[in-house]
């Protein structure tokens, strides 16, 4: 099949399409199939996007997309199907997805990894968040030939707008990119808690700044955040550090153990544990809030720690702190419950599948 392939951010930036379709692209050609991949924003526009100010820039980039978006219709006659992760235009109604479906005819398979009928924006947009039109997610469910979502939550929304859906988990590639033993190991002279995530997701963070305030005080660690932008916490253990790709992976791996605080809340348990899955499949024990898929990627007390309350979270935090020798037996169990059941490997036929029932 010839397949285009939509997408609202440039490739290789956004973790969404990096980990739900971009590592599958070379078994897509392996299988015989072509593609066109599509972003709607350019990498400059993605630059200034979660920024402050940057408004005339920021406009013309959105200008400039949509341009792009109408001169891809007049050719998208051409492709078998059409592969759409979350919406083909980063704001707006979803003018495309009915043109492609109503009046080109094309199937379309639809992939969301979150919540995104909810409003869900950084503070640096909050005033433009309306022209995301998060109700158009509906229609693009209703609209499209079969949807791919990220877990049983999305799957039952999914489900309610239409009856071809199936799970397609977020995965990790553990034998390539996500290979502890293709990169340096880590020489931590104290023990390192560590989180990743954007500034939009930071906010779960203020759920653990007083049990971290209280642990600095007893305790000799580094509280690392790895992000786009520092949140705003008063920890004197923290080290902030900005995200960036090239180094991704080795960053990752300096953390001894990786936390993922969640808020039990709809747009939460949307979420597919993308955290979790990074550090448990770098070998790196996982402190997870009991919020939706968490529950079904961490096993209590074999790889990782599900935190019911603050209490749960110092005491497991306090335990890993004590008991640093159980590290390495977690995160090795953590590594083996990635690669046989999150892992592209293993994921690989059901992603195929999903492409192929375009026909």
């Amino acid at each position: 099949m010839n397949i285009l392939i939509l997408a609202p951010y440039p490739p290789t930036i956004a973790p969404s399409q990096r980990f739900r379709f971009e590592q599958y692209l070379d078994f897509l050609e392996e299988a015989g199939h072509t593609y066109t991949y599509a972003p709607f924003i350019d990498l400059s526009t993605w630059n200034i996007l979660h920024k402050p100010g940057h408004f005339i820039q920021k406009a013309f980039g959105i200008i400039k997309a949509f341009g792009r978006r109408k001169l891809l219709m007049l050719k998208a006659y051409q492709y078998d199907c059409v592969f759409l992760h979350r919406e083909a235009s980063h704001i707006g109604p979803p003018v495309f997805e009915w043109f492609l479906a109503k009046v080109l005819g094309k199937k379309i398979i639809y992939d969301f990894d979150d919540a995104i009928w909810l409003p869900n924006y950084s503070e640096h947009n909050a005033r433009f968040h309306w022209l995301k039109w998060y109700h158009k997610v509906p229609f693009i469910i209703k609209w499209s030939h079969k949807v791919s979502a990220g877990n049983e939550y999305l799957a039952a929304y999914a489900k309610s707008f239409n009856s071809n859906v199936i799970i397609n988990p977020t995965t990790i590639d553990t034998e390539g990119y996500h290979n502890p033993i293709l990169y340096p190991q880590k020489k931590n002279t104290k023990p390192i808690i560590g989180w990743t995530g954007t500034l939009t997701t930071s906010i779960y963070l203020k759920l653990l700044e007083p049990i971290l305030q209280d642990l600095e005080e007893r305790y000799d660690f580094e509280f690392r955040v790895i992000s786009n932008e520092a949140p705003d916490l008063k920890l004197k253990s923290m080290v902030f550090q900005p995200w960036k790709k090239e180094t991704e992976i080795q960053d990752l791996m300096q953390f001894d153990m990786g936390i993922m605080p969640l808020t039990e809340d709809k747009w939460a348990k949307g979420k597919c544990g993308f955290k979790a899955l990074q550090y448990m499949a770098l070998g790196i024990p996982a402190l997870v809030s009991p919020v939706g898929v968490n529950k079904e990627i961490v096993d209590h007390q074999e790889n990782g720690f599900i935190c019911c309350s603050p209490k749960d979270w110092e005491h497991r935090l306090v335990y890993l702190l004590e008991n640093p020798e159980v590290l390495h037996q977690m995160g090795e169990k953590a590594r083996k419950k990635i690669e046989e059941h999150y892992s592209v490997q293993s994921n690989k036929d059901n992603f195929l599948e999903l492409m192929n029932s375009g026909q």
